[in-house]
């Protein structure tokens, strides 16, 4: 195969494009389709500080180091979720990224912040364990944001990880988070932070090429608890269907994006009031972060 671009020998193909690319002119694909997504949803501007949600995976490392090479003024933030040494690899290679750019790097502790790590939380409460972590670094991420004056936070979401979500989605017919799926949510309250997905142009293969080509060194294993997951399961059916027809999560996740998401976009927003105990933003009395807190708190 020969490079699209300079001709040279390529070293990677993109079927849904139905083009290959040489290493460097890969690289500079890669980050043109961040700048895009970026460009095309205003997400943040050059003036602004950007905190960087980090698993120690290839797609949030890949992130947080596109942004730093275009200039951008980008802070790691880590959720240690306390999961046995999944957790502990993952951090040590969010350390060992953040060391090696000499870039800020945050921690948060989830056992601190809701009273037991995650694997205890599970044992706590009737959450399954997906539930309780997504809930948790929601809040935690939007929590540091806030304490810290970030007025944005960037996540590692890929397009695998977008039209997975979208297939669940309309699976069943969910049309709340139909409405809410987008590579960028505004800020709808004071409290609240500009959430944004720059990677949700760019397949999980591509994530993983880029990694390698940057010599990122990231944990490969999936978390203890994904075995089994209904998001896995959804990801396998859209990787047999863009075997055989490149291009139908490209096509899947843009055209709900720019066809079908405005129906689903509720007439009146949501009444969003404050929790009397934390302060963060909830749609009842107490957030759902205080309620769970409260599980393990009497499981105790």
């Amino acid at each position: 195969m020969k490079c699209r671009k300079c001709g040279g020998t390529a070293v990677l193909e993109l079927r849904r494009h139905n083009v290959a690319f040489c290493a460097p002119d890969f690289l500079e694909f890669f980050r043109r389709q961040v700048n895009e997504a970026v460009r095309r949803h205003r997400m943040f501007t050059r003036d602004e500080s950007l905190l960087v949600a980090v698993s120690g995976g290839k797609d949030s490392l890949a992130l947080w180091d596109v942004l730093l090479e275009e200039g951008y003024s980008a802070t790691g933030l880590y959720l240690d979720l306390g999961i046995f040494d999944y957790s502990r690899e993952s951090r040590a290679k969010c350390e060992a990224f953040a060391a090696g750019r000499g870039a800020p790097l945050r921690i948060v502790s989830v056992e601190q912040e809701v009273g037991a790590a995650i694997p205890e939380v599970r044992a706590a409460t009737r959450r399954p364990t997906c539930s309780a972590c997504g809930l948790s670094k929601r809040y935690l991420m939007n929590k540091a944001a806030l304490e810290h004056g970030f007025p944005v936070v960037a996540t590692g979401h890929n397009l695998d990880d977008e039209a997975a979500t979208l297939f669940g989605s309309v699976l069943h017919w969910q049309t709340e988070p139909l409405a809410r799926q987008s590579p960028a949510l505004p800020s709808t309250h004071p409290k609240l932070v500009r959430r944004v997905k720059p990677l949700y142009r760019l397949s999980e293969l591509e994530t993983a090429a880029y990694a390698f080509l940057r010599g990122i060194d990231y944990i490969v294993e999936e978390c203890p608890f994904a075995k089994g997951a209904t998001s896995l399961l959804h990801k396998d059916i859209l990787n047999r269907l863009e075997d055989a027809s490149p291009g139908a999560k490209h096509n899947f996740l843009y055209g709900f994006l720019e066809k079908g998401r405005a129906a689903f976009e509720q007439a009146s927003p949501v009444e969003l009031n404050e929790c009397v105990r934390c302060g963060q933003v909830t749609t009842g009395t107490l957030c759902a972060f205080c309620k769970l807190a409260d599980q393990v708190k009497r499981s105790r």
